[in-house]
């Protein structure tokens, strides 16, 4: 197996295990953490093949199983499920161990600080396609989010986004070349700011929140779906 899969195994291995401890029984939430993984994908998949195409990023085949499905490894597929599934088992797990909501009265604030943000920074940067996309399109999302929604959850969302930075960084970072000599994924960094975390683009933590999010918004949206009361006709 190439080490890009490896990646995504280990990122994925232990949440699934443990996933089937009697007290979390996240297995239980498969009906709404799949279809959710499925669905965003559906809006990440088609933005990665175009960056690809443009080579905003790309792929280093030393690293890979030379296995690609429409322009992609299939690594990267299996990227768009390992990372949610471990983020969303996490979020899972501190709803179930962390009674209180610990953000939760500061969620607007964080929320609109970022917006205001992202939109400042891309406002400056058009030019820049990584940087730009992807913080207006975050930005539009928070909104949409704060204004439409109206989440409940954005709290502990948050939670889960920040303590889930930490292997973030060490995912990221084996992917952008922290532990070998040549990265798994490149960047063109005349398409981004060229701020590095260690090797890791900085426009990659606000595409992480994003496709993130966006599971989340999902996931809680089916869950509460089926737990609404079915009226009796």
């Amino acid at each position: 197996m190439s080490y890009y899969f490896w990646i995504n195994l280990l990122s994925i291995s232990v949440p699934f295990l443990v996933g089937f401890d009697k007290r979390l029984q996240f297995y239980k939430n498969w009906k709404y953490l799949f279809p959710a993984i499925l669905a965003t994908m559906a809006v990440f998949i088609p933005w990665d093949i175009m960056k690809t195409d443009l080579a905003v990023w790309g792929f280093n085949p030393v690293h890979l199983q030379g296995i690609y499905l429409i322009n992609l490894p299939i690594e990267e597929w299996f990227f768009f499920i390992a990372i949610p599934y471990a983020c969303l088992f996490t979020y899972h797990s501190f709803e179930y161990l962390i009674k209180k909501d610990l953000l939760g009265k500061y969620a607007k604030t964080i929320t609109l600080v970022i917006i205001t943000v992202l939109v400042v920074v891309a406002a400056f940067n058009p030019d820049r396609w990584y940087t730009f996309i992807t913080f207006i399109f975050t930005a539009v999302f928070l909104t949409f989010h704060l204004f439409v929604i109206k989440a409940d959850y954005l709290g502990r969302f948050y939670v889960m986004y920040f303590a889930t930075l930490v292997p973030f960084f060490i995912v990221n970072g084996a992917l952008t070349g922290m532990f070998t000599a040549e990265p798994v994924v490149w960047y063109d960094d005349t398409r981004n700011l060229g701020i590095r975390l260690g090797t890791i683009p900085i426009e990659d933590s606000v595409y992480g929140l994003l496709m993130l999010l966006m599971n989340t918004t999902i996931y809680e949206w089916l869950r509460s779906r089926s737990n609404k009361p079915k009226t009796v006709k």
